[in-house]
């Protein structure tokens, strides 16, 4: 008897297992989205014992891909940015797959899409049937170019992406609403403790240009006296003109304009802003966009500008040899900047400085 009462209980227990499976399984498919507030809440316990908040980390994306194109992600406190998604619509998956380490409730606080090219925005979008990274957050603000001559079919899918955040909720504006603290936007707002996210000034947020590439949203973040600069891929007339326009610091962080083109990151800039730390979005030695060696990103010009202010130099990707793929140069490029400690930088694949890689020695001259 003692013997069938314990069959009885082992069968329940059993049956009792399976069923709660099935349901587990279930919800997963049907409402996914429990199943991911669940899993970050065991993950923002741990990342809670390591985040100040007057701590800022700025990441400089890979992209999965073998084009070049800009992804930062920014989490200061507990405030997630992000800036710009390129450089494919296949590039979304990657960029989220890195933010969902990161943003834990699942929020981006803001969104900035600098210009209209495609190599800052297609991720944005995403595949044809699957998720763009605007589809997989919530979006406080977005903050992007108040002028363009886009028509692409990619700049139409951002505009409507955010447009369909807008009627969700979302707040947009345009970097010269900020600017001028218009319609509820502001020039300055605050990220976290001593922290804070500053629109700059650009004429070509009101004058009309020729190059897309100057139409670039310009921020600057402020961490007390430690100054982040980033210019999109703002050309020499922007640059020109951001520095007469704009009362500049010295900049302990440059994110380099125009993926370290020659044409981007010239002396009237740089001679004010005076980098300590240049970070290039690019897959270097890619012949994307040119079979000139000495134009590729990051051109020769481009270091015989910024050697003469630092030598930490750190780059995102390398192309391979046959130019049919990519491998990291630094990889995933994070800076972290805690107050009273010096700002360091940590990569995911190594941090040797650009002048010590082996393919600089190969193709570029520090001069």
């Amino acid at each position: 008897m003692a013997k069938k009462r314990r069959k009885s209980s082992s069968k329940f227990f059993i049956i009792l297992f399976v069923l709660f499976v099935i349901c587990v399984v279930a919800l997963f498919i049907v409402k996914p989205e429990v199943f991911k507030s669940i899993t970050n809440l065991f993950n923002k316990k741990d990342n809670q014992t390591t985040i100040n908040s007057d701590d800022l980390t700025i990441h400089f994306l890979e992209l999965g891909v073998k084009n070049t194109g800009d992804s930062i992600y920014i989490k200061a406190g507990d405030t997630d940015i992000l800036i710009d998604a390129g450089s494919t619509k296949e590039s979304a998956s990657t960029i989220t797959k890195y933010l969902n380490q990161y943003v834990t409730d699942g929020k981006l606080e803001y969104v900035i899409a600098t210009h209209g090219d495609k190599d800052h925005i297609s991720a944005f979008v995403g595949p044809k049937g699957e998720s763009g990274v605007l589809d997989s957050f919530k979006v406080d603000t977005i903050i992007d170019f108040p002028r363009t001559t886009k028509t692409t079919t990619i700049y139409k899918d951002y505009v409507a992406k955010r447009e369909n955040l807008v009627k969700q909720g979302t707040k947009h504006f345009t970097a010269l609403e900020c600017f001028n603290n218009e319609n509820g936007a502001k020039r300055v707002y605050e990220l976290s403790k001593g922290i804070e996210l500053e629109i700059l000034y650009n004429k070509f947020y009101e004058e009309n240009t020729t190059d897309e590439n100057n139409n670039s949203v310009c921020l600057m973040i402020n961490q007390g006296s430690r100054h982040f600069l980033f210019t999109g891929d703002l050309e020499k007339e922007g640059e020109d003109a951001l520095v007469k326009n704009n009362k500049l610091p010295e900049v302990e962080l440059f994110k380099a304009g125009h993926h370290g083109s020659k044409t981007s990151s010239n002396d009237a800039l740089l001679s004010v802003i005076k980098p300590k730390i240049v970070c290039v979005c690019c897959c270097a030695g890619s012949d994307e966009y040119t079979k000139i060696d000495d134009n590729m990103f990051p051109t020769q010009a481009f270091i015989s500008r910024v050697c003469k202010y630092t030598d930490k130099v750190y780059v995102t990707s390398l192309a391979t040899e046959d130019q049919s793929s990519f491998t990291s140069m630094n990889g995933n490029i994070v800076v972290t900047s805690k107050k009273d400690q010096e700002v360091m930088v940590n990569c995911s694949n190594n941090n040797t400085i650009l002048k010590d890689t082996e393919w600089f020695k190969k193709h570029r001259k520090w001069e």
